[in-house]
């Protein structure tokens, strides 16, 4: 009956799975995905839980209590601005647990073979030992790699990127040294090959480090993306060592969904995966661009009087946030100010670039949070072809992801990077703290362009008194 229980069990929660990434998809059904996935969880673990023997109930209980106190304390504490290094650290646990999964299994008793109900051997015992040295590798890498990302993304270790001299011959000695390890350990007596285990494991740690920490600032979103790929096949590697078949699924969910996320976010970046897992791109976020690579031209300055009058006498508006918007914590004052002008009567829509932020999707949630409408919310692809036709397009907290040196400069680091054609409306305002560039470690010359206002000081004490200024409008 536990056994029959479990397995419907798992094939509803896998249903479940799959239907809550569907939901994720979309705006409109992302909070129903999240609860499909919250539910198929929790009937995962309470299926996995009727298959452990009474006499384990004990030490199952004392793990789960206090992971689920911390995680619920963690989760509802985080702000916006850190959810980027929390999913970082989350994958990092993943890669651990995988780690530790495999050594264990290792150490354990030979698996039994289910037909037989003896320890498994030859080409079986073959296969298990090869999907726990590959599961104890793809962990290592993500355990370490996620922890520098955690670093890079909170501020601890720089974002710009470690380039050290032949690294990439530095990496390929190392994955050289993997194989030849595993061979080794492939080939040791059952029980004799864990020190080559333990080796692998250290080197792997190296690489994950080596990894990320040679990625630029201006990548990170997309490590973010491919570290979430890589927690997936990690699972996955857990569950075939632990012969559960939901773990495989899921982990393999999870692996193609942020392998297929980080391709569509390297095209948007217009730079191929293997080019980002080279690392190079991007600097220390806040960089001031190097003397004498200014663009010839003078920033135009504005203030808040001459642009609420610039909104509210607009018919098209276009919003562009950025990593600025979660920084100054503006998404629920900018809604508001969203709410006067739509009353108003203009047409106001948001503009959103896939690698926005530090994390896929982090614009949507961060006005999703901040209940803006879902049907004022567009992809980069949808609306740029409308700023010709837009009065104001306003760039909040945003630099590279509105730089028209992609488009006009073959040059620059980021030529051939899709971007929002911002300086296409009418007039472009630019809110920003000052004139550092972006997390690209470029200057901007939308800055310089004739139609561009900037307005300087923090997003959010800027947005309230807009908020003010455009009620004084509407209401006279």
């Amino acid at each position: 009956m536990g056994i029959s229980f479990a397995t419907t069990s798992y094939i509803a929660a896998i249903a479940l799975f799959i239907l809550s990434l569907s939901g994720l998809s979309q705006h409109a059904t992302s909070r129903r995905g999240n609860l499909f996935g919250m539910i198929g969880m929790l009937l995962a673990l309470a299926a996995t839980a009727l298959l452990i023997p009474v006499n384990g109930y004990a030490p199952l209980i004392l793990a789960l209590v206090p992971g689920a106190i911390i995680g619920s304390i963690l989760a509802s504490r985080v702000a916006m601005t850190s959810m980027p290094e929390l999913v970082a650290m989350l994958h990092s646990f993943v890669g651990a647990a995988a780690v530790l999964v495999g050594i264990s299994n290792y150490l354990g008793p030979i698996p039994i073979d289910i037909v037989t109900k003896l320890p498994i051997s030859g080409g079986e015992l073959t296969i298990h030992n090869l999907e726990i040295y590959l599961g104890v590798f793809i962990g290592a890498i993500t355990f370490t790699g996620s922890v520098i990302a955690f670093g890079k993304l909170n501020g601890k270790i720089s974002g710009k990127p470690l380039m050290l001299p032949g690294r990439h011959l530095l990496n390929l000695a190392m994955i050289v040294l993997v194989i030849v390890l595993g061979i080794m350990f492939m080939s040791s007596a059952e029980g004799a090959g864990m020190s080559y285990l333990l080796i692998m494991t250290g080197i792997a740690f190296v690489i994950g480090v080596h990894l990320v920490m040679a990625i630029g600032g201006a990548d990170m979103p997309v490590v973010v993306s491919m570290l979430n790929s890589y927690s997936g096949w990690a699972a996955a590697a857990a569950g075939f060592m632990l012969s559960n078949d939901l773990l495989i699924v899921t982990g393999a969910l999870v692996g193609s969904s942020g392998a297929i996320l980080s391709f569509i976010m390297c095209k948007a970046m217009n730079r191929s995966f293997i080019s980002v897992i080279l690392g190079g791109f991007g600097t220390a976020e806040g960089v001031a661009p190097a003397a004498g690579s200014e663009p010839q031209g003078e920033v135009t300055a504005t203030n808040i009087d001459e642009v609420s009058e610039m909104l509210s006498d607009a018919k098209n508006v276009i919003i562009v946030p950025g990593y600025g918007v979660a920084v100054a914590q503006a998404q629920h004052s900018l809604a508001e100010m969203v709410k006067i002008l739509r009353d108003h009567g203009v047409n106001v829509r948001f503009g959103i670039h896939p690698v926005a932020g530090r994390l896929p999707g982090h614009m949507n949630v961060l006005l999703a949070e901040a209940n803006v409408p879902y049907d004022i919310v567009f992809e980069m692809d949808e609306l740029n072809h409308d700023f010709p036709t837009t009065d104001v397009a306003m760039v909040i907290g945003a630099n590279d992801i509105v730089n028209p040196a992609a488009l006009e400069d073959p040059s620059s680091p980021i030529a051939g990077m899709p971007v929002l054609e911002v300086w296409k409306a009418k007039t472009a305002v630019v809110m920003k703290r000052s004139m550092a560039s972006g997390y690209a470690g470029i200057d901007n010359p939308l800055f310089y362009k004739e139609n561009t206002r900037m307005l300087f000081g923090d997003a959010k004490k800027n947005v309230d008194m807009l908020v003010t200024k455009l009620r004084e409008l509407v209401a006279a």
